[in-house]
């Protein structure tokens, strides 16, 4: 197995709430509304556009495997689900996360175990208090070359 990481920086907003069932979003926006229940973070270094074609590419494959790395001062959690050849990684702001099996030019991973509502209190506290958060990006293919 082959294996590219890359790491991003956001920061949290007072109107997280990480209540979404089926999705989690960082978005490069720096401000949200108080519906976005599915946004954990703003302000982000990076989109699904911006991510280094290595790793791009990577997600693309029919055999990856993506795990996401959450932490802030008092927090962490891990996301795993699966890149997609149907995947387009092409939004300018977004970068998405889903259960499901929806894909959409914002889309990182389908098929995640965890959603915004799932994800570790600490972690959500910090963000609703607007500190640093880091996205760790691990994608693991089998490398055919």
């Amino acid at each position: 197995m082959a294996e590219v990481r890359y790491t991003l920086r956001a920061r949290g907003h007072p109107n997280v709430t990480a209540k979404h069932r089926t999705t989690f979003e960082v978005t490069a926006d720096p401000e949200i509304g108080k519906t976005a229940d599915c946004i954990i973070g703003v302000s982000s270094s990076d989109s699904v556009s911006t991510i280094p074609d290595e790793v791009r590419s990577a997600i693309a494959r029919e055999s990856s495997r993506v795990r996401v790395l959450l932490r802030t001062e008092n927090g962490f959690d891990e996301i795993s689900g699966y890149g997609h050849p149907d995947l387009t990684l092409d939004h300018p702001t977004d970068i998405v996360c889903r259960k499901s099996s929806y894909i959409c030019g914002r889309t990182l991973m389908v098929g995640a175990d965890k959603a915004a509502c799932d994800l570790d209190r600490k972690l959500v506290k910090d963000l609703m208090d607007g500190r640093e958060l880091t996205v760790d990006i691990i994608v693991e293919y089998e490398d055919s070359d």
